[in-house]
């Protein structure tokens, strides 16, 4: 059995400059702890593989093409492949959120 602490998994450079952790990585997935400052955002991006955003706490918004919903904890947002997307915490609070790849990218990401 592996178990992996996320609170202490060191941070992973990212181009959105946010505070992210590769929790899980395999050949066929993985799933990124992330956690959003208020005021924070990513860039918007176009990944190559579907991802899907679940929130552990906060109430981010998260726009996948041209929609844009604020979404609580406990909810779970599915975003194709090659739609553009980001997320915003455009609260006073702090989110944390899981991203999963699946499967597992391996071209780039292209920010837009």
């Amino acid at each position: 059995m592996k178990i992996t602490d996320a609170k202490t998994t060191p941070n992973s450079p990212n181009p959105h400059e946010v505070d992210t952790k590769l929790i899980y990585d395999t050949e066929h997935a993985q799933v990124v702890y992330m956690t959003l400052k208020p005021g924070e955002s990513l860039k918007k991006h176009v990944t190559p593989v579907d991802v899907f955003f679940y929130v552990l706490e906060g109430s981010p918004t998260i726009e996948i093409g041209d929609e844009n919903v604020q979404v609580g904890p406990d909810n779970m947002v599915d975003s194709p492949a090659r739609i553009p997307h980001r997320i915003h915490n455009r609260t006073g609070e702090t989110v944390r959120l899981l991203v999963g790849k699946v499967p597992r990218q391996k071209e780039p990401t292209k920010i837009l």
